[in-house]
């Protein structure tokens, strides 16, 4: 799982370009509508949206901001109503794509994302047909520098992370879906500072892509879905080897 590691690391890097766009501001606070919407405005009561804010605040969105999206997803502001759908498909040389949007027209999302992948040389699949070999996990990542190794173990799987991996410039820390939060609390006890948390779906199984074009045909695909505005997150299967993705994303 190193590649998809080392993939989780560039894609924070990434997300601070997304950022300067303006574009990781909007899925944030769609996310936060919709997570208010469907679980209340308590963040104590509802964990999802106890995760979102704290994205949130992991990417400076403004507090005054968080706040009304989650008036909005309460209804007391009025908004645009988003609802959750995902689509499943699969990218070249066969890698396991599963997408997870927020649209105001499912038809019109739908009809999109199946353009994205075909015009990329992937396919749509079946619901069902890829969500199984994914895994609902906990993800943090930290600098590198923001503990050793020792400490990071210490304070982590004592409060029940499964994984620490090290990617070079960053730690990845994986947790239980339910134990997202008290990890993150539990680091950051510890003086440890984090740099975001977030829930994911990690690949149960993976599909190797040892050379440059392979991966390039993945990633093409990966990157043209997340630039659609509907598209909150993107997951794949793939694992590129560390060397191939360094001169990838170069």
């Amino acid at each position: 799982m190193s590649g998809h590691s080392k993939w989780h690391s560039i894609k924070h890097k990434k997300g601070a370009a997304d950022q300067a766009r303006g574009k990781l501001f909007a899925r944030l606070i769609r996310q936060i509508e919709v997570a208010a919407r469907e679980g209340g405005g308590d963040l104590e009561a509802n964990a999802s949206l106890r995760s979102m804010v704290a994205k949130a605040r992991d990417s400076s969105v403004p507090v005054d901001t968080i706040d009304r999206a989650i008036k909005r997803g309460t209804g007391e502001l009025e908004g645009v109503r988003y609802e959750p759908v995902t689509y499943e498909g699969y990218a070249p040389h066969g890698v396991a794509v599963f997408v997870e949007c927020l649209t105001d027209n499912r038809n019109r999302t739908t009809a999109e994302i199946k353009n994205i992948l075909s015009r990329n040389g992937g396919s749509m699949a079946e619901p069902g047909a890829v969500a199984w070999q994914f895994e609902r996990k906990g993800l943090i990542i930290l600098d590198h520098d923001a503990a050793t190794e020792d400490d990071l173990m210490l304070a982590a799987l004592d409060a029940g992370a499964e994984d620490i991996a090290d990617t070079g410039d960053t730690w990845v820390v994986t947790t239980g879906a339910t134990d997202l939060h008290a990890v993150r609390v539990a680091l950051e006890a510890a003086e440890i500072v984090v740099t975001s948390g977030d829930l994911t779906m990690l690949p149960t199984t993976t599909v190797p892509l040892a050379d440059e074009s392979a991966a390039k045909s993945v990633l093409r695909v990966v990157d043209s879905l997340e630039d659609h505005d509907d598209v909150q997150n993107v997951y794949a299967n793939f694992d590129i080897p560390d060397d191939v993705l360094s001169a990838v994303m170069a």
